[in-house]
Protein backbone atom coordinates (compact mmCIF):
# COMPACT_ATOMS: atom_id res chain seq x y z
CA UNK A 1 0.00 0.00 0.00
CA UNK A 2 2.75 2.34 0.62
CA UNK A 3 4.35 1.42 -2.14
CA UNK A 4 1.36 2.53 -4.29
CA UNK A 5 0.71 5.96 -2.31
CA UNK A 6 4.55 6.73 -3.60
CA UNK A 7 3.87 5.50 -7.12
CA UNK A 8 1.02 8.13 -7.23
CA UNK A 9 2.81 10.96 -4.82
CA UNK A 10 5.26 10.36 -8.27
CA UNK A 11 2.69 10.49 -10.77
CA UNK A 12 1.07 13.52 -9.25
CA UNK A 13 4.33 15.58 -8.62
CA UNK A 14 5.38 14.59 -12.63
CA UNK A 15 2.31 16.00 -13.81
CA UNK A 16 2.41 19.19 -11.90
CA UNK A 17 6.10 19.65 -13.45
CA UNK A 18 4.67 19.28 -16.65
CA UNK A 19 1.64 21.55 -16.01
CA UNK A 20 3.84 24.19 -15.15
CA UNK A 21 6.16 24.00 -17.58
CA UNK A 22 3.55 23.58 -20.33
CA UNK A 23 1.38 27.16 -18.50
CA UNK A 24 5.25 29.10 -19.08
CA UNK A 25 5.21 28.20 -22.62
CA UNK A 26 2.07 28.99 -22.89
CA UNK A 27 2.53 32.47 -21.66
CA UNK A 28 5.48 33.06 -23.28
CA UNK A 29 4.09 32.48 -26.30
CA UNK A 30 0.77 34.77 -25.84
CA UNK A 31 2.10 37.95 -23.96
CA UNK A 32 5.69 38.50 -25.14
CA UNK A 33 4.38 39.88 -28.61
CA UNK A 34 2.85 42.76 -27.03
CA UNK A 35 0.86 45.44 -28.98
CA UNK A 36 2.96 48.35 -28.86
CA UNK A 37 5.50 46.37 -30.21
CA UNK A 38 3.53 45.15 -32.85
CA UNK A 39 2.68 48.91 -34.02
CA UNK A 40 6.82 49.54 -34.57
CA UNK A 41 6.67 46.61 -36.99
CA UNK A 42 6.66 48.52 -39.79
CA UNK A 43 8.53 51.92 -38.96
CA UNK A 44 12.19 52.50 -40.27
CA UNK A 45 14.03 52.35 -36.78
CA UNK A 46 17.80 51.38 -37.58
CA UNK A 47 19.78 48.21 -38.78
CA UNK A 48 20.55 46.16 -35.80
CA UNK A 49 21.94 42.73 -35.01
CA UNK A 50 19.68 40.49 -33.22
CA UNK A 51 20.89 38.21 -31.19
CA UNK A 52 20.31 34.12 -30.93
CA UNK A 53 17.65 32.76 -29.41
CA UNK A 54 20.07 29.01 -28.94
CA UNK A 55 18.87 25.63 -27.98
CA UNK A 56 16.95 24.63 -25.04
CA UNK A 57 19.93 23.77 -23.87
CA UNK A 58 21.83 27.37 -24.07
CA UNK A 59 23.17 29.08 -21.03
CA UNK A 60 21.46 32.39 -20.27
CA UNK A 61 18.93 32.26 -22.24
CA UNK A 62 15.94 34.76 -20.56
CA UNK A 63 12.80 32.25 -19.87
CA UNK A 64 10.61 34.03 -22.61
CA UNK A 65 13.95 32.91 -24.99
CA UNK A 66 14.00 29.20 -23.26
CA UNK A 67 10.43 29.30 -24.03
CA UNK A 68 10.60 30.10 -27.85
CA UNK A 69 14.09 28.38 -28.17
CA UNK A 70 11.55 24.78 -27.15
CA UNK A 71 9.15 25.53 -29.45
CA UNK A 72 11.89 25.91 -32.54
CA UNK A 73 12.96 22.53 -31.59
CA UNK A 74 10.24 21.33 -33.79
CA UNK A 75 10.94 23.34 -36.64
CA UNK A 76 14.61 22.67 -36.53
CA UNK A 77 14.89 21.72 -39.90
CA UNK A 78 13.14 24.13 -41.38
CA UNK A 79 15.23 27.05 -40.00
CA UNK A 80 18.09 26.47 -42.46
CA UNK A 81 16.25 25.26 -45.36
CA UNK A 82 15.70 27.53 -48.09
CA UNK A 83 11.42 27.76 -49.14
CA UNK A 84 12.62 26.91 -52.63
CA UNK A 85 15.54 25.98 -55.23
CA UNK A 86 14.23 28.43 -57.46
CA UNK A 87 16.87 31.71 -57.67
CA UNK A 88 14.31 34.30 -59.04
CA UNK A 89 14.03 37.26 -57.48
CA UNK A 90 9.92 38.61 -56.47
CA UNK A 91 8.77 42.30 -54.91
CA UNK A 92 7.49 42.06 -51.65
CA UNK A 93 5.67 44.99 -50.18
CA UNK A 94 5.64 45.59 -46.66
CA UNK A 95 2.87 48.08 -46.17
CA UNK A 96 3.01 51.30 -43.34
CA UNK A 97 1.37 49.82 -39.76
CA UNK A 98 1.26 46.05 -41.57
CA UNK A 99 1.60 43.88 -38.37
CA UNK A 100 4.44 40.95 -38.30
CA UNK A 101 1.66 38.58 -38.20
CA UNK A 102 0.25 39.41 -41.91
CA UNK A 103 3.46 40.05 -43.19
CA UNK A 104 4.35 36.43 -42.11
CA UNK A 105 1.32 35.00 -43.93
CA UNK A 106 1.59 36.84 -46.51
CA UNK A 107 5.25 35.37 -46.90
CA UNK A 108 4.23 31.60 -46.64
CA UNK A 109 0.91 32.83 -49.30
CA UNK A 110 3.73 33.77 -51.71
CA UNK A 111 5.87 30.98 -51.18
CA UNK A 112 8.86 32.54 -49.96
CA UNK A 113 9.06 30.86 -46.01
CA UNK A 114 7.86 27.37 -45.76
CA UNK A 115 5.97 27.47 -42.42
CA UNK A 116 4.76 30.82 -41.00
CA UNK A 117 4.57 29.59 -37.18
CA UNK A 118 8.19 29.42 -37.80
CA UNK A 119 9.21 32.48 -39.05
CA UNK A 120 6.85 33.96 -36.46
CA UNK A 121 8.97 31.64 -33.70
CA UNK A 122 11.96 33.12 -35.33
CA UNK A 123 11.14 36.59 -35.54
CA UNK A 124 10.20 36.89 -31.56
CA UNK A 125 13.82 34.43 -30.81
CA UNK A 126 15.74 37.22 -32.72
CA UNK A 127 14.08 40.43 -31.33
CA UNK A 128 13.56 41.32 -35.02
CA UNK A 129 9.60 42.15 -35.36
CA UNK A 130 9.90 45.86 -34.53
CA UNK A 131 12.65 46.45 -37.01
CA UNK A 132 10.69 45.47 -39.70
CA UNK A 133 10.84 47.98 -42.90
CA UNK A 134 8.06 49.54 -44.58
CA UNK A 135 8.80 49.21 -48.22
CA UNK A 136 9.29 47.56 -51.47
CA UNK A 137 12.20 44.67 -51.01
CA UNK A 138 13.41 42.21 -53.84
CA UNK A 139 13.70 38.63 -52.23
CA UNK A 140 15.24 35.51 -53.80
CA UNK A 141 12.74 32.74 -53.78
CA UNK A 142 15.72 30.43 -51.79
CA UNK A 143 16.38 32.50 -49.20
CA UNK A 144 16.83 30.87 -45.35
CA UNK A 145 14.63 32.53 -42.99
CA UNK A 146 17.28 34.00 -41.40
CA UNK A 147 18.10 35.86 -45.08
CA UNK A 148 14.20 36.28 -45.15
CA UNK A 149 14.30 38.24 -42.03
CA UNK A 150 17.81 40.18 -43.13
CA UNK A 151 16.10 41.43 -46.03
CA UNK A 152 13.30 42.56 -44.06
CA UNK A 153 15.18 44.80 -41.17
CA UNK A 154 17.39 46.50 -44.25
CA UNK A 155 16.67 49.78 -45.24
CA UNK A 156 14.45 49.85 -48.35
CA UNK A 157 14.34 51.47 -51.70
CA UNK A 158 11.14 51.59 -54.24
CA UNK A 159 11.15 49.27 -56.57
CA UNK A 160 11.08 50.25 -60.46
CA UNK A 161 9.58 48.69 -63.44
CA UNK A 162 11.74 47.27 -66.19
CA UNK A 163 10.58 45.66 -69.33
CA UNK A 164 12.81 43.98 -71.73
CA UNK A 165 11.10 43.43 -75.48
CA UNK A 166 11.43 40.26 -77.41
CA UNK A 167 13.91 41.16 -80.53
CA UNK A 168 15.89 43.73 -78.68
CA UNK A 169 19.50 43.13 -79.18
CA UNK A 170 21.51 44.05 -76.25
CA UNK A 171 22.71 47.60 -77.38
CA UNK A 172 18.80 48.46 -76.98
CA UNK A 173 18.14 47.22 -73.79
CA UNK A 174 21.22 49.03 -72.15
CA UNK A 175 20.28 52.28 -74.63
CA UNK A 176 16.31 51.92 -72.90
CA UNK A 177 18.03 51.15 -68.95
CA UNK A 178 19.50 54.33 -69.37
CA UNK A 179 15.97 55.88 -69.50
CA UNK A 180 14.31 54.26 -66.36
CA UNK A 181 15.52 55.78 -62.93
CA UNK A 182 18.52 53.45 -62.19
CA UNK A 183 21.08 55.88 -60.56
CA UNK A 184 23.80 53.58 -60.52
CA UNK A 185 23.28 51.46 -63.90
CA UNK A 186 26.67 52.22 -65.66
CA UNK A 187 25.63 51.53 -69.80
CA UNK A 188 29.39 51.06 -70.66
CA UNK A 189 29.50 48.57 -68.04
CA UNK A 190 26.48 46.17 -68.92
CA UNK A 191 27.75 45.96 -72.53
CA UNK A 192 31.25 45.45 -71.76
CA UNK A 193 30.09 42.84 -69.18
CA UNK A 194 27.57 41.17 -71.96
CA UNK A 195 30.32 41.24 -74.30
CA UNK A 196 32.35 39.38 -72.36
CA UNK A 197 30.30 36.51 -71.41
CA UNK A 198 31.91 35.65 -68.55
CA UNK A 199 29.02 34.55 -66.02
CA UNK A 200 28.93 31.32 -63.80
CA UNK A 201 25.52 29.98 -64.90
CA UNK A 202 25.45 26.49 -65.83
CA UNK A 203 23.68 26.99 -69.05
CA UNK A 204 26.68 29.47 -70.40
CA UNK A 205 29.35 26.56 -70.00
CA UNK A 206 28.09 24.10 -72.44
CA UNK A 207 28.35 27.05 -75.13
CA UNK A 208 30.94 25.85 -78.07
CA UNK A 209 34.30 27.23 -77.97
CA UNK A 210 34.03 28.64 -81.68
CA UNK A 211 30.42 30.17 -80.92
CA UNK A 212 29.79 33.45 -79.56
CA UNK A 213 30.91 34.10 -75.95
CA UNK A 214 28.75 36.76 -75.31
CA UNK A 215 25.31 36.52 -73.69
CA UNK A 216 23.50 38.03 -76.35
CA UNK A 217 20.53 36.14 -76.34
CA UNK A 218 20.24 35.24 -72.69
CA UNK A 219 19.17 38.46 -71.49
CA UNK A 220 15.34 36.65 -70.63
CA UNK A 221 12.73 39.80 -72.30
CA UNK A 222 10.21 40.29 -69.18
CA UNK A 223 9.13 42.82 -66.87
CA UNK A 224 10.93 42.96 -63.85
CA UNK A 225 10.68 44.58 -60.64
CA UNK A 226 13.92 46.30 -59.57
CA UNK A 227 15.45 48.42 -56.76
CA UNK A 228 16.11 51.84 -57.92
CA UNK A 229 20.01 50.66 -56.84
CA UNK A 230 20.70 47.88 -58.91
CA UNK A 231 24.05 47.86 -60.40
CA UNK A 232 25.03 47.12 -64.33
CA UNK A 233 26.48 43.36 -63.27
CA UNK A 234 23.54 42.74 -60.36
CA UNK A 235 20.89 43.39 -63.56
CA UNK A 236 22.62 41.26 -65.74
CA UNK A 237 22.33 38.02 -62.90
CA UNK A 238 18.77 38.89 -62.38
CA UNK A 239 18.25 38.43 -66.82
CA UNK A 240 20.07 35.53 -66.52
CA UNK A 241 18.44 34.21 -63.37
CA UNK A 242 15.33 34.67 -65.04
CA UNK A 243 16.26 32.75 -68.26
CA UNK A 244 17.95 29.98 -66.11
CA UNK A 245 14.49 29.73 -64.53
CA UNK A 246 12.19 29.72 -67.93
CA UNK A 247 14.07 27.02 -70.15
CA UNK A 248 13.28 24.08 -67.87
CA UNK A 249 15.57 20.44 -68.63
CA UNK A 250 12.26 19.39 -70.62
CA UNK A 251 12.68 22.42 -73.00
CA UNK A 252 16.35 21.75 -73.22
CA UNK A 253 16.12 18.10 -73.87
CA UNK A 254 13.63 19.09 -76.92
CA UNK A 255 16.56 21.04 -78.21
CA UNK A 256 18.95 17.78 -78.30
CA UNK A 257 15.63 16.21 -79.82
CA UNK A 258 15.99 18.85 -83.18
CA UNK A 259 19.47 18.18 -83.12
CA UNK A 260 20.73 21.44 -81.53
CA UNK A 261 22.69 22.51 -78.22
CA UNK A 262 20.88 24.85 -76.39
CA UNK A 263 22.95 27.68 -77.68
CA UNK A 264 21.87 26.84 -81.37
CA UNK A 265 18.55 26.67 -80.59
CA UNK A 266 18.57 29.95 -79.02
CA UNK A 267 20.69 31.32 -82.24
CA UNK A 268 17.78 30.28 -84.38
CA UNK A 269 14.98 31.32 -81.90
CA UNK A 270 16.81 34.85 -81.93
CA UNK A 271 16.31 34.91 -85.50
CA UNK A 272 13.12 33.63 -85.71
CA UNK A 273 11.96 36.73 -83.11
CA UNK A 274 13.11 39.17 -85.80
CA UNK A 275 11.48 37.58 -88.51
CA UNK A 276 7.72 37.36 -86.67
CA UNK A 277 5.16 40.06 -86.80
CA UNK A 278 2.22 37.13 -86.47
CA UNK A 279 3.07 34.64 -83.64
CA UNK A 280 1.08 32.25 -84.87
CA UNK A 281 3.73 32.04 -88.08
CA UNK A 282 6.53 30.99 -85.70
CA UNK A 283 6.58 27.35 -85.69
CA UNK A 284 6.11 27.56 -89.69
CA UNK A 285 9.18 30.07 -90.03
CA UNK A 286 11.36 28.13 -87.44
CA UNK A 287 10.50 25.17 -89.84
CA UNK A 288 12.10 27.02 -92.77
CA UNK A 289 15.42 27.69 -90.97
CA UNK A 290 15.42 24.01 -89.55
CA UNK A 291 15.11 22.57 -93.19
CA UNK A 292 17.92 24.92 -94.17
CA UNK A 293 20.20 23.75 -91.24
CA UNK A 294 19.75 20.03 -91.85
CA UNK A 295 20.30 20.48 -95.72
CA UNK A 296 23.77 22.67 -94.70
CA UNK A 297 22.81 25.27 -96.87
CA UNK A 298 22.45 28.90 -96.60
CA UNK A 299 20.27 30.53 -94.39
CA UNK A 300 20.04 33.67 -96.26
CA UNK A 301 17.83 35.44 -92.94
CA UNK A 302 18.08 39.18 -93.28
CA UNK A 303 18.18 39.92 -89.42
CA UNK A 304 21.46 38.66 -89.29
CA UNK A 305 22.81 40.84 -92.35
CA UNK A 306 20.94 43.81 -89.85
CA UNK A 307 22.74 42.55 -87.18
CA UNK A 308 26.14 42.90 -88.94
CA UNK A 309 25.66 46.30 -90.30
CA UNK A 310 24.78 47.54 -86.47
CA UNK A 311 23.89 50.87 -85.90
CA UNK A 312 22.56 53.06 -88.89
CA UNK A 313 22.99 56.84 -87.08
CA UNK A 314 20.92 58.60 -90.39
CA UNK A 315 18.06 56.21 -89.28
CA UNK A 316 18.74 56.28 -85.90
CA UNK A 317 18.06 52.52 -85.59
CA UNK A 318 19.87 49.43 -84.88
CA UNK A 319 18.49 47.31 -87.59
CA UNK A 320 18.53 48.57 -90.73
CA UNK A 321 15.74 48.58 -92.91
CA UNK A 322 15.41 46.91 -96.33
CA UNK A 323 18.78 45.37 -96.82
CA UNK A 324 19.50 45.86 -99.89
CA UNK A 325 20.78 42.71 -102.38
CA UNK A 326 23.93 44.78 -102.81
CA UNK A 327 24.57 44.51 -98.96
CA UNK A 328 24.23 41.02 -98.78
CA UNK A 329 27.36 40.34 -100.51
CA UNK A 330 29.24 43.27 -99.01
CA UNK A 331 28.76 43.13 -94.99
CA UNK A 332 31.63 41.00 -94.39
CA UNK A 333 30.59 39.29 -91.02
CA UNK A 334 30.46 35.96 -89.87
CA UNK A 335 27.20 36.74 -88.78
CA UNK A 336 25.88 37.22 -92.34
CA UNK A 337 24.19 33.96 -93.19
CA UNK A 338 24.45 35.18 -96.97
CA UNK A 339 27.83 34.29 -96.97
CA UNK A 340 28.12 32.04 -94.38
CA UNK A 341 26.24 28.78 -94.13
CA UNK A 342 24.69 27.32 -91.05
CA UNK A 343 23.83 29.29 -88.28
CA UNK A 344 25.53 32.39 -87.43
CA UNK A 345 28.06 32.07 -84.47
CA UNK A 346 25.50 33.24 -81.80
CA UNK A 347 22.30 34.73 -81.17
CA UNK A 348 21.46 38.28 -82.52
CA UNK A 349 18.69 39.46 -80.12
CA UNK A 350 16.51 38.27 -77.33
CA UNK A 351 14.16 35.76 -78.39
CA UNK A 352 10.49 35.34 -76.88
CA UNK A 353 9.18 32.80 -75.14
CA UNK A 354 7.02 31.90 -78.28
CA UNK A 355 9.94 31.76 -80.74
CA UNK A 356 12.02 29.62 -78.39
CA UNK A 357 9.31 27.24 -78.39
CA UNK A 358 8.59 27.33 -81.94
CA UNK A 359 12.25 26.27 -82.26
CA UNK A 360 11.73 23.26 -79.89
CA UNK A 361 8.30 22.20 -81.46
CA UNK A 362 8.50 23.25 -85.10
CA UNK A 363 6.02 22.90 -87.73
CA UNK A 364 6.46 19.73 -89.69
CA UNK A 365 6.95 21.37 -93.51
CA UNK A 366 8.96 20.96 -96.51
CA UNK A 367 8.89 24.51 -96.75
CA UNK A 368 12.37 26.22 -97.90
CA UNK A 369 11.29 29.68 -99.30
CA UNK A 370 9.34 32.27 -97.33
CA UNK A 371 8.68 36.13 -98.26
CA UNK A 372 6.65 38.85 -96.44
CA UNK A 373 3.31 39.48 -97.83
CA UNK A 374 3.21 43.23 -96.68
CA UNK A 375 0.88 42.58 -93.99
CA UNK A 376 2.83 41.03 -91.33
CA UNK A 377 2.12 37.36 -92.18
CA UNK A 378 4.43 35.24 -94.82
CA UNK A 379 3.75 33.43 -97.86
CA UNK A 380 5.75 29.90 -98.00
CA UNK A 381 6.78 27.76 -100.71
CA UNK A 382 8.66 24.33 -101.05
CA UNK A 383 10.99 25.31 -104.42
CA UNK A 384 12.92 28.06 -106.02
CA UNK A 385 10.22 28.10 -108.63
CA UNK A 386 7.29 28.69 -106.04
CA UNK A 387 9.33 31.45 -104.27
CA UNK A 388 9.49 33.19 -107.53
CA UNK A 389 6.04 33.01 -108.22
CA UNK A 390 5.39 34.11 -104.95
CA UNK A 391 7.95 37.34 -105.38
CA UNK A 392 6.02 38.22 -108.93
CA UNK A 393 2.62 37.78 -107.17
CA UNK A 394 3.47 40.30 -104.33
CA UNK A 395 5.90 43.02 -106.23
CA UNK A 396 9.41 41.61 -105.53
CA UNK A 397 12.13 40.94 -108.00
CA UNK A 398 13.05 37.46 -108.53
CA UNK A 399 15.14 35.57 -105.99
CA UNK A 400 19.17 35.02 -106.98
CA UNK A 401 19.86 31.51 -107.23
CA UNK A 402 21.02 30.35 -103.58
CA UNK A 403 24.36 29.24 -102.95
CA UNK A 404 25.16 25.08 -102.82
Amino acid sequence: MKDLVRAFAKLTLALLTLLCVGAAIFYAYQFAFPPQQQQTAALNLPQVDFGQCGSPTSSGLDPTDLAYAFQLEQYRDLLDKPASADRSEVNFTVEEGELPIDVTARLEKEGLIENADAFLLLLKCRHAAEYIQAGDHVMRRNMTMDEVILSLQRGTTRGVTITIRPGWRAEQIADYLTTVNLPQFDKDVFLELVQEGDATFAFLQDRPRNGSPGLEGYLFPETYQVLQGITAPQLINRLLSEFDQRITPEMRAKATNQGLTLQEAITLASIVERETVKPEEAPIIASVYLNRVRAKTYLNADPTVQYAIGYVPEAKQWWKTPVTLEEYQKVISPYNTYLNPGLPPGPIAEPSMNSIQAVLEPAQTDFFYFLATGDGGHVFARTLEEQNANLAKYGYAPAPTPQP
